[in-house]
């Protein structure tokens, strides 16, 4: 791989460089992610069994022995990769809760989907990547679904209902309510293609985007008739 510059570090009254076994940490991290998001593409776009190691490596320009130095096997970077991009979801989720501070339970979950809708239309390997699996019922995607998409339900489900509660969500099963969510949010990321074959917009400009999800929130979140 190309060197990169590192930073130094700041002390009082000297500078200098960092040191070398940090600065191979730094670069292992670098590898390490380089590696993931390659991985990330390779998977959605071929799925599990079509993904090869040494495709993986071509797309960053590196020896495949790389790769496996790193991950040991296809499956462990799978699931590394899995690990990933679900640290991220979970991330962007807590960041967009925490700037919108004390939130009624509707708000959290707009906030929540909201979150999952702008991590799909940056990362639109995402979906891609889930939808791989999800066209049979491997092992890899029970694994997910006990590791990261559980959890995630999980948080997000109680949500559903106490918004119900409060009259701001219609009244039908949370977890049907969070995969006709799950769909609205996917629909910029797995239409992409074909949306901008049809429309010549593209599906990851901003502008389209807030538009898209606007209109979710108005006929999703909207108000509701007195019961």
């Amino acid at each position: 791989m190309a060197s990169r510059t590192l930073p130094v570090e700041r002390h009082i009254g000297a500078h200098r460089p960092i040191e070398p076994k940090r600065a191979e940490q730094q670069r292992a991290q670098e590898t390490r992610l380089a590696i993931l998001s390659a991985a990330l593409t390779e998977f959605s776009a071929k799925g599990f069994e079509a993904a090869s190691i040494r495709s993986i490596a071509e797309r960053i320009g590196v020896q495949h022995p790389l790769i496996t130095y790193h991950f040991r096997s296809k499956e462990i970077l799978w699931r590394a990769v899995a690990e990933y991009v679900f640290q991220r979801v979970r991330q962007e989720r807590d960041a967009s809760l925490s700037s919108f501070g004390p939130a009624s339970a509707v708000d959290r979950v707009k906030l929540a989907y909201r979150a999952l809708f702008r991590f799909t239309v940056d990362f639109p390997e995402f979906h891609r990547f889930i939808l791989q699996e999800s066209l049979g019922h491997s092992t890899r995607l029970q694994w997910l679904a006990e590791t990261n998409l559980k959890p995630l339900i999980d948080w997000l489900l109680p949500q559903i209902r106490a918004a119900q509660e409060e009259h701001s969500l219609p009244k039908v099963e949370p977890i049907v309510f969070h995969y006709m969510l799950i769909s609205l949010t996917s629909t910029l990321s797995g239409f992409g293609p074909e949306f901008s074959a049809t429309s010549n917009r593209s599906p990851s400009d901003p502008a389209l985007a807030e538009e898209y999800w606007c209109t979710v929130e108005r006929l999703v979140f909207g108000a509701l008739e007195p019961s």
